[in-house]
């Protein structure tokens, strides 16, 4: 009898610490995301001037409403090169290069309140402008 108490103790501690390990992890990353909600923003567009321009426009919307905003921050160009040949058949070292660049812009806005969220929905930005949206 006094084994079995002493080996299902040893169980119930060990259950019991790791339980408690749980805990203050769970505990560690609630405390990170408590009260803190991220409104994040990316745009594309082809064309660097239209892609400043919506940045702005949709920063003086945030700060209309006196949102904190963290950027934006400019993302890596994607290029994108395509190469063709000039001629059908004859002349093959002919050739000509074509190149799409992606400009991205990388916005975030803290704690956004439902007016802020609201007034950018409603924002109308230039065609060949690109906005993903996600809530983090």
């Amino acid at each position: 009898m006094q084994v079995a108490e002493s080996v299902c103790g040893k169980a119930t501690n060990k259950t019991h610490h790791m339980a408690a390990t749980k805990e203050t992890t769970k505990k560690k990353t609630a405390g990170k995301e408590e009260g803190v909600s991220k409104l994040r923003i990316r745009v594309r567009a082809y064309e660097s001037k239209i892609i400043d321009a919506s940045i702005k426009q949709i920063m003086d919307t945030a700060l209309r409403y006196d949102a904190v905003i963290l950027g934006p921050v400019p993302l890596p160009t994607e290029k994108r090169i395509y190469t063709v040949n000039r001629s059908a058949f004859v002349y093959k070292n002919a050739r000509e290069q074509f190149e799409m660049r992606v400009h991205k812009r990388l916005l975030d806005i803290v704690n956004p309140s439902a007016k802020v969220i609201e007034a950018l929905t409603n924002l109308s930005l230039p065609s060949g402008v690109n906005i993903d949206v996600k809530m983090l």
